[in-house]
């Protein structure tokens, strides 16, 4: 595994560590349900239930590629972090020093709500995968593919969190408005789960 991710959720799993959150852990929890999804599209293969060996084949290649993005989107999630971080320490002691931080406070808040956007599009998509296969799978595959469905709408459910954790830091009423409409499109893809 991936040292960072590796990282990543060591840091997710310790309490006393500040810098990752639900943003990476909802990131993560996608890419464990593409992975599970991919499992159940493959081992459907043997036994085709509805479906053909390549439409099986097709999910599959497409949870594999999700499930990658998803990963990098756990660290993409927590290099957004480490940039309010690090916005909020830069110094404001003169009018320049106040600019600078407001400006670099700003791009990372956007950042910041556009890296759970994206991940939650990617849960989402994995969600409409794995959708797929119910009743068209192996059925002795059917906790894994419910279990990989559980994740993914959590994941979606709680990136739409983060985005919203972050509208407030976010000037631009214009980026604050596509921010609220991806925001509206997602909940209403979860509300259809």
């Amino acid at each position: 595994m991936n040292e960072k991710i590796l990282d990543v959720l060591n840091k997710i799993m310790d309490s006393n560590d500040t810098t990752v959150g639900g943003g990476s852990a909802s990131a993560l929890s996608g890419a464990m349900a593409a992975g599970m999804i991919g499992m159940v599209a493959k081992l459907s293969k043997k036994n085709p239930v509805n479906f053909t060996v390549e439409q099986y084949d097709e999910i599959a290649q497409e949870c594999d590629r999700l499930m990658e993005q998803l990963r990098e989107g756990c660290i993409r999630d927590t290099e957004a972090y480490c940039m309010i971080v690090d916005a909020f320490r830069m110094p404001k002691g003169t009018e320049e020093e106040k600019a600078a931080r407001s400006a670099a406070v700003q791009a990372a808040a956007i950042r910041a709500a556009e890296v759970p956007r994206d991940n939650a599009y990617l849960n989402a998509r994995v969600h409409e995968l794995g959708a797929m296969l119910k009743g068209n799978s192996n059925p002795a595959c059917l906790s894994d593919l419910t279990s990989a469905l559980y994740l993914c709408e959590g994941g979606v459910k709680d990136c739409v969190l983060n985005i919203q954790a972050n509208l407030g830091m976010i000037k631009d009423e214009k980026v604050c408005a596509a921010l609220k409409e991806n925001m509206l499109e997602l909940l209403l893809k979860a509300i259809c789960y």
